[in-house]
């Protein structure tokens, strides 16, 4: 019941910039008017049944349009964006950190049990990126054909499944085909970033998805201390099963997860988008924009000719390199690391091959105290480098960012041609990891934001894809160049991630301070005509609000 003489309503203004404020506006009654951000309008009082007046305008309020991130912006950073950070860690966790670094703790195990050739085990890893490698861009399809819930949800599932049948293989055959459709299912992982970033507002959106990182190290972090209490008494087939079974709690937690505002928008179900906008701005205690929620243009998603579009070709092209390059330097760092430790350096790395050369093949050591112990300890120094990521990529921007990491880890590997001592050595390739580690991060905060709403799933599934050709190749230089030659390999990573560092200064769209694009028929300064002007007062043009 609205008093005739006073009442006091709450009005949400929102740019469509992003920015976003609230205030409380004092309507007396004979000057009721709402002020949305530069529309200032006279109302009509409309006559209620029992004789109080109201504006026209709230009994119909759909003359002023928003768009879903408009939506977003306003309704703020609060507790349901904390919630979806748990559960999208969780599955970064679980599904992936977990997953990987299992790997390194698998082969060695299976190499003295089974007495495999060095080429099986090494063949262990690679069928696992290969299982990654051929899926990444198939999630990235479904995620834009059918929604990015039904495609992370479908890919954790596969995951789990194939993880805990992982534990019973009999035969070497049977494992290696196991965790080659688990790596297919692990493919589908970064989804759950494009549908974690549609949900943040701009300023809250890059230190988000860096913080993921954290929820890798926590990952790898209990994957190793898990293997320390398992591995001893119950063997590797309980580690298998039991590093399996967080995915089926974030599984059960894919129940509260909504479907992305923007991919419900695009699909043309704007009232299933209402409601989770409601839903969010309920769980944050923040008002709703007024007005009506603009549907965008229904266009075909998910199709590989939309990222080699004049406009977005050149930026395609440079971040499948770019991700080529994370992942064929940071994975080869990671086998590095254990070559350079149990040699002392990177001078007594050719004496010590002529030794094992004179071993046999199926000589094997199982892992021991320490070993866990370096584990942990490498697994640790990402930490420094999402500190630092996180410090300068809204101060410098992603693109100088992630030059910046690469040119970082190209120098620590030319200097490892000299012949350090072990302390030294260990804090050139802890320098160089944790800034290959911060440059991936940088990386999946710049790819979803790049790309609009029809194609950011498969353009982020693309480039983890060639993320997977990178590291499935990194073992072939790491391992079999490391016996010829030392050097070489090193010239090997520096010069990609010199490489790596242009590319990033070539990338044509800088997307520091730019909200997500919902279509990809406009390009980015069409987009924002009359969306980003504003007067100096603060508030939009009038041509701004016409839009």
């Amino acid at each position: 019941i609205i008093n005739p003489c006073f009442c006091v309503l709450r009005v949400v203004k929102f740019r469509r910039t992003g920015e976003s404020s609230r205030s409380e506006e004092d309507v007396v009654s004979g000057e009721h008017e709402i002020q949305i951000e530069g529309v200032r309008t006279e109302l009509e009082p409309v006559e209620l049944e029992d004789g109080a007046a109201v504006p026209k305008e709230f009994a119909n309020p759909t003359d002023d349009t928003f768009m879903v991130e408009d939506a977003v912006e306003a309704i703020g950073f609060g507790k349901f964006q904390w919630k979806l950070s748990v559960v999208t860690g969780l599955a970064w966790a679980s599904n992936y950190a977990m997953e990987m670094m299992i790997l390194s703790i698998l082969a060695p195990q299976l190499h003295c049990e089974w007495r495999l050739p060095s080429w099986q085990v090494a063949l262990l890893t690679s069928v696992v990126f290969v299982g990654m490698m051929s899926s990444s861009t198939l999630w990235g399809n479904i995620s834009d054909q059918y929604g990015r819930k039904t495609g992370l949800k479908i890919s954790v599932l596969w995951t789990l499944y194939y993880g805990i049948l992982s534990g019973f293989a009999p035969v070497y055959s049977w494992i290696l085909v196991l965790r080659g459709l688990v790596g297919f299912g692990i493919g589908g992982v970064p989804q759950s970033v494009t549908l974690y970033a549609e949900f943040l507002p701009m300023k809250a959106r890059a230190k988000c998805i860096l913080l993921i990182e954290v929820f890798w190290a926590i990952g790898t972090v209990f994957e190793v201390l898990l293997a320390v209490l398992v591995m001893p008494t119950l063997g590797w087939r309980w580690l298998l099963i039991l590093s399996a079974l967080p995915l089926l709690l974030f599984a059960v937690l894919c129940f509260w997860l909504p479907e992305s505002a923007r991919y419900d928008v695009l699909s043309g179900n704007q009232e299933k988008a209402i409601a989770t906008l409601k839903r969010i701005a309920t769980e944050n205690g923040a008002p709703m924009p007024l007005g009506k929620l603009v549907i965008s243009r229904q266009e075909d998603r998910g199709k590989m000719r939309d990222l080699f579009t004049p406009h977005f070709r050149w930026t395609t092209l440079l971040l499948w390199f770019i991700w080529f390059s994370n992942a064929f330097s940071y994975y080869g760092l990671v086998l590095l690391t254990t070559e350079f430790f149990q040699a002392g350096d990177v001078c007594s790395i050719s004496s010590r091959r002529e030794e094992v050369k004179a071993k046999c093949s199926l000589t094997c050591e199982y892992l021991t105290e320490e070993d866990y112990t370096d584990l942990l300890w490498t697994t640790l120094s990402e930490f420094p480098g999402v500190l630092v990521t996180l410090w300068i990529i809204d101060r410098i921007g992603r693109k100088k960012t992630m030059a910046l990491s690469f040119f970082v880890f190209s120098f620590c590997s030319l200097l490892l041609f000299l012949c350090v001592g072990r302390n030294v050595l260990t804090v050139l390739l802890f320098i160089a990891r944790a800034f290959i580690s911060g440059g991936f991060q940088a990386a999946y905060v710049y790819t979803p934001e790049v790309y609009p709403t029809a194609t950011r799933a498969l353009g982020l599934g693309t480039c983890s894809g060639m993320a997977r050709v990178g590291a499935l190749i990194t073992p072939f230089i790491a391992q079999v160049m490391l016996e010829s030659s030392v050097y070489l390999t090193l010239v090997v990573y520096s010069g990609c991630c010199l490489l790596a560092a242009v590319a990033s200064c070539f990338l044509p769209i800088e997307t520091k301070g730019r909200g997500l694009q919902e279509s990809s028929h406009r390009e980015w300064g069409q987009e924002m005509v009359g969306r980003g002007s504003h007067s100096p007062g603060g508030t939009r043009s009038n041509s701004g609000s016409q839009e």
